[in-house]
């Protein structure tokens, strides 16, 4: 059976956050892309889309940078 072409709208819109795992190690933090985050259409909470879930460490959302939101699949 073949797959349907159509995107959910996660992939087709930029995310409005990236979501980053951060472990500390010493005197320095090691950010690591995890997944990503979309408002609801009325704005009142979020979606949240993890490619993997950190045992430690904290989550981090924050919004993408001009170059990160050009990233194909990002």
């Amino acid at each position: 059976m073949a797959r349907s072409s159509t995107a959910p709208a996660q992939e087709i819109n930029p995310p409005d956050f990236l979501a980053w795992h951060v472990a500390n190690k010493g005197d320095k933090g090691f950010w690591t892309r995890i997944g990503a985050a979309w408002f609801h259409r009325d704005r009142k909470g979020l979606s949240l889309q993890l490619e993997v879930v950190p045992i430690n460490g904290r989550i981090v959302l924050r919004t993408p940078l001009d170059d990160e939101k050009k990233e194909p699949g990002a």
